[in-house]
This record gives C-alpha cells, structure tokens and sequence, in this order.
C-alpha cells in the first residue's frame, strides 16, 4: 500500500479560487491559514485550474498525493492537479512584529513634534513654524 497524502497545507473558512489560463501560475487560492488563523494565505499552482472548481470554497485542504500530483479537498468534493511547482506564501507581518516591537521615540524628539503640533493648531503658529523653516 502507498504512503499517505501529505497536507501542504489548510484553509479555514472562505477561499477564492482565481484562475488564470494566460499566466504561468494557472490556479491561485486566497484565504486565511487554519494554523494561524490571524494570517492570510496564498497557494498558487503552476498548473491550469480544474474546469468545474468553483469561484469559493470553504476550508479547503491541499494535499501533495504523489510529486507534481495535488489534490484540493473542500465541502466533501475534491479536485486532483498535475503542477509543476506550487508556491505557498504566508503574511508573516504580524508575527514578526509581535515578536520584534518597535523601538518608542526619545523623548526628546516626543516633545519636539507636541510642540510643532501644539503651533500647528494657531495662525500665529504656522507663521512662526514657516519663518523658523526658511
């Protein structure tokens, strides 16, 4: 008996199927990971998308059955793909801001901006501002 499929990769909830029949990349899914459900998910295949997929699906799965050989599984119904590469890119944003905050300001430069706001908000301000600019 053969090995099992191995799961590229899960969708959770909506998923929009965008074929391009011109383009290198024939079949492209967007949605949002079941992993990591705060981030969004993009699985394009180098292949020409299956005639009766639909334009939405609902929690796909991507499973590699064989090299090359992809099987899209959603809603008790699935569709097989012979690709010849597939790419799968994550919104890896968040995460790396979570883990790397931003630096605050000096506090220096903090009351430097309240004060250039704070002139901002009169006439006599901004006259003052564009004379100390020039």
């Amino acid at each position: 008996m053969g090995e099992p499929p191995a799961r590229l990769t899960q969708f959770l909830g909506s998923v929009r199927c965008q074929p391009d029949p011109a383009g290198p990349l024939g079949l492209t899914l967007r949605g949002r990971s079941a992993q990591y459900p705060q981030q969004e998910l993009e699985v394009a295949f180098a292949a020409a998308a299956p005639a009766d997929l639909p334009q939405q699906l609902r929690d796909a799965c991507i499973e590699c059955d064989a090299p090359g050989e992809y099987r899209i599984t959603a809603g008790g119904r699935s569709w097989r793909l012979s690709a010849r590469s597939v790419h799968v890119h994550r919104d890896a944003g968040a995460p790396f801001y979570q883990a790397i905050p931003g630096r605050p300001a000096p506090l220096g430069r903090r009351l430097l901006f309240a004060a250039m706001l704070a002139l901002a908000r009169s006439r006599l301000g901004v006259a003052l501002l564009r004379a100390a600019r020039r």
